[in-house]
């Protein structure tokens, strides 16, 4: 868990019982990223976040990656909205599908390290209009 948040039993459960139960594409990329293999970067697995459970958090990074599958297609505003309240913390997320983690890993991977840093928290530093 992230310091200072608090969390149910029951979240700490789920996230238990998700990292047992990784899909492919999520396998995929806990071996690419565990040990510091991405530079030198430490991931978690199913990150409690202000009350979601992420795939993947870098503290380093300020960054949740999140590896899509079929069923999310019907969840895209449910994402949205969670996407949006955990920016609103100063975490950027970044999503991908299963095709391009077990396809396309070096992008993944570019993409990660491409723009570290995270997004304004609350919105802090955004002018109007913009």
């Amino acid at each position: 868990m992230i310091r200072n948040q608090k969390s149910t039993k029951i979240k700490l459960t789920m996230a238990k019982a998700f990292r047992k139960e990784m899909t492919l594409a999520e396998k995929c990329f806990w071996n690419a990223c565990r040990k510091h293999q991405i530079a030198n970067l430490h991931f978690r697995r199913q990150q409690i976040i202000h009350g979601f459970i992420a795939d993947f958090y870098c503290n380093q990074l300020n960054l949740v990656v999140e590896i899509d599958g079929g069923i999310h297609e019907e969840q895209k505003d449910y994402d949205t909205l969670r996407d949006q309240i955990i920016n609103r913390h100063g975490i950027r997320v970044l999503r991908f599908s299963n095709e391009e983690v077990m396809n396309n890993m070096d992008m993944v991977i570019k993409q990660i390290l491409s723009d570290p840093t995270p997004p304004s928290p609350r919105g802090e530093g955004l002018r109007e209009g913009s």
